[in-house]
């Protein structure tokens, strides 16, 4: 089948590079030529196992970038909107991409005989799919939904780090639609997968994307906020974590204490799910109480870490880690944005150092702190080592012999007892 996608972030090159490999005819669309280019040449603008791979065996027999939205959506049978939904600067969702992007595929589908399936796949919130995305295209388009074309919301629940191997492997596949024509498309777009398949209508698709994420970073909180009190009695709430997490009902996952949530989803779904229900006129202490401990959860941190700089009459730092976990570049929303700029505040000299999130962190912090080649020049700064992300390189306990270690993500399950050490939650 012949795909078009709109959008070539995480979500956007993820699913073409997945949809590739199931012999599909991939077209991703996106404004910025430097990206086109680099994926024509089989270069990823963004880290994630595997996607170079993915890259070098699917272009351009299977998978090829352009800027073009009007001529991949007319050559296409289906179109995947993937474009961002970033929060505005209430928290509120913007989506003022996805309305551009509507206008566009309308108007592309206008010179079209034959009947073409849109398939929303970018987290909106409920109601999205049929009273902005759907308008706009019947509008731009000149065609009646059913008739000309089909609308469908398809929500993706790909992390960050693993997203191929998500994709691949998904645990359930959630179908949101209008008509019976688009569902059987989207069905044999994912023909290929044996996963258990969920039928709804759109509004129903979009409350589940929101809800997944939001309770997952609920689950984070949660054990943040009890991380804080095992601290004060002197418990390791990774014990505490694990006693809870073998009770099926609860699971392990997300049960991580530490500095808190970042990157792309949880912090701007959980805002956009709260602005929603204020909408609706209901008051969600649960997410307000979600959103506040993340919050705060990096100022706790920065206070442990200021305590331990007293006693060590130091203002220099080594701060390892500025991704908003392992395994991506990407720095959106990272608690160590917070904590660096924080102690920057404060007068301190930083050193830090990230395996892939370094071109990405001198467009926030450009010459306000030091950046170093590798993990060595930056421990080598400071007695006080900082670890911000549980990247496999930062667990050699040889690398911290003689230093502080003040860790943010548990990176050590046995600490030797020769090593200065302080954890965020245990």
């Amino acid at each position: 089948m012949k795909i078009s996608i709109i959008g070539t972030g995480y979500v956007g090159l993820i699913s073409g590079v997945g949809l590739a490999d199931c012999d599909h005819d991939v077209t991703c669309v996106d404004v910025l030529e430097e990206k086109v280019d680099l994926i024509n040449s089989k270069k990823t603008p963004i880290f994630e196992d595997g996607l170079k791979e993915k890259l070098e065996l699917f272009v351009p027999q299977k998978l090829r970038a352009t800027t073009d939205l009007k001529n991949a959506v007319k050559n296409s049978d289906v179109t995947f909107i993937c474009v961002g939904t970033p929060s505005g600067e209430d928290g509120s969702i913007d989506l003022s991409y996805i309305k551009e992007a509507s206008r566009q595929i309308g108007t592309a589908i206008s010179e079209k005989d034959s009947f073409h399936t849109i398939v929303v796949k970018s987290t909106v919130v409920t109601g999205t799919t049929e009273t902005v995305v759907l308008p706009l295209i019947e509008e731009y388009s000149g065609k009646k939904e059913g008739v000309g074309f089909g609308i469908c919301m398809n929500p993706e629940f790909l992390k960050e780090g693993s997203a191929i191997k998500d994709f691949n492997n998904p645990d359930r596949i959630v179908i949101g639609s209008l008509n019976k024509t688009s569902e059987n498309v989207l069905k044999n777009v994912y023909s290929s997968f044996s996963c258990p398949f969920l039928f709804t209508d759109p509004k129903t698709a979009e409350m589940i994307k929101y809800t997944a994420n939001s309770f997952l970073a609920t689950k984070v909180s949660f054990i943040n906020e009890i991380g804080n009190l095992c601290k004060k009695l002197k418990i390791d709430t990774y014990d505490v974590a694990e006693g809870i997490g073998l009770d099926y009902r609860i699971s392990k996952e997300f049960l991580k204490s530490g500095i808190g949530f970042g990157g792309s989803c949880f912090p701007k779904d959980v805002k956009a799910l709260y602005f929603k229900a204020l909408e609706e006129g209901e008051n969600p202490i649960l997410l307000r109480s979600v959103l506040e401990v993340n919050k705060n959860q990096p100022f706790k941190f920065i206070n442990l870490v200021k305590e331990k700089a007293i006693e060590k009459n130091t203002k220099k730092l080594s701060v390892l880690g500025l991704a908003f976990k392992s395994g991506t570049d990407d720095i959106r929303e990272s608690p160590a944005i917070v904590i660096v700029n924080e102690l920057l505040k404060d007068g301190f000299e930083l050193a830090v150092f990230d395996p892939e999130a370094m071109k990405n962190a001198k467009r926030v912090f450009g010459e306000n702190v030091t950046f170093c080649a590798d993990k060595f020049e930056s421990v080598n700064f400071s007695d006080i080592v900082l670890v911000l992300t549980d990247w496999p390189e930062f667990k050699d306990k040889e690398l911290f012999k003689r230093k502080l270690v003040i860790d943010g993500r548990h990176i050590f399950k046995n600490v030797p007892l020769e090593q200065e050490y302080e954890g965020m939650c245990w």
